[in-house]
């Protein structure tokens, strides 16, 4: 995931959404190797790349195009919902009761469209 600055993405990740922090190292060219993911999770995770050069710093925000592309699933959705509203995370729509289960589209730090989500059967 390219973003605008480490320590920044790290915050909003780990602090606001709840993510652990897995792995923070320097690489010999100033560059870091962050990695994060959901609390919990052991098959997922996010590469926090700080972009570098016009090309990559116009992406930042705008990694699919605007569209939802990246969903966070939940066992509990009320909780992390207004745990995360709570964080300041920023939600586009109020939580929505889908076929599929209960969901509702949140920007990250920088823009990028995710879906907090509770598949149905998992209540």
């Amino acid at each position: 995931m390219l973003v605008g600055e480490y320590d920044e993405a790290i915050d909003f990740y780990v602090g606001s959404l709840g993510f652990e922090l897995v792995e923070d190292t320097p690489r010999p060219d100033g560059s870091r190797w962050v990695v994060v993911r959901p609390s919990g999770a052991r098959e997922t995770a996010l590469l926090l790349a700080r972009a570098t050069g016009p090309e990559q710093r116009a992406r930042v925000g705008d990694q699919t195009g605007g569209r939802v592309g990246l969903f966070l699933h939940t066992e509990d959705f009320a909780r992390d919902h207004a745990r995360m509203v709570a964080a300041g995370v920023r939600f586009l729509e109020e939580p929505r009761h889908e076929p599929y289960g209960s969901v509702a589209v949140f920007a990250d730090l920088y823009g990028n469209r995710w879906d907090l989500l509770q598949p149905r059967g998992t209540e």
